[in-house]
């Protein structure tokens, strides 16, 4: 069965970026840790990727990372952006970018499809991750929390999602200082 799963990097109060949609405290961030449980390159993320066969961001990621990649980095995976506006598409071999004005309800069994056995990634921002959950269509969140403070910023969600708390699937400690959780929605 096809996940929907928001995977992301968040400082320890709750932040994936600082009010102008900068990630220097993440790009920038040195730490060790020697009691780590995994030494996992990039605290997992080359292993998470993996598993993505399609994904999902709001125009806001989209944008920084046509700025900041150097190139698309995600040829071979089909990607929508939800944004009602008229965007520039990336250049490069093997690119499936869909810009879309559309409900995320609207989408979703086209994403599944696409994604085949793989499950899909919302890479960001806390608004997408919001509209899945309202509408109980997100099934895992997984947090990279990094020992850093921001005290403002753009939050890990826009909003409380529905239900009660969420259920720890799986804590893990990297090298890098950084604590890896992941969490299943309870329906």
């Amino acid at each position: 069965m096809t996940l929907v799963r928001y995977y992301a990097a968040q400082t320890l109060d709750g932040y994936i970026a600082e009010s102008d949609d900068s990630i220097g405290w993440l790009t920038g961030y040195e730490g060790s840790f020697e009691g780590a449980d995994s030494d996992a390159g990039q605290a997992g993320y080359d292993e998470f990727y993996e598993e993505i066969g399609a994904m999902v961001m709001g125009s806001t990621t989209y944008e920084w990372v046509l700025a900041h990649a150097g190139g698309w980095p995600y040829a071979g995976k089909p990607t929508w952006v939800l944004s009602s506006r008229t965007l520039a598409l990336p250049e490069g071999e093997d690119v499936d970018v869909r810009i879309v004005g559309t409900e995320v309800p609207d989408l979703i069994d086209e994403m599944r499809d696409a994604a085949g056995e793989r499950d899909i990634w919302i890479v960001g921002g806390g608004p997408v991750a919001s509209q899945f959950a309202d509408r109980g269509l997100l099934d895992r969140v997984e947090v990279t929390v990094a020992p850093v403070v921001l005290a403002g910023g753009k939050r890990l969600f826009e909003r409380r999602p529905p239900g009660g708390p969420m259920q720890l699937i799986s804590a893990r400690t990297f090298a890098s200082g950084m604590v890896g959780l992941t969490y299943e929605i309870r329906r």
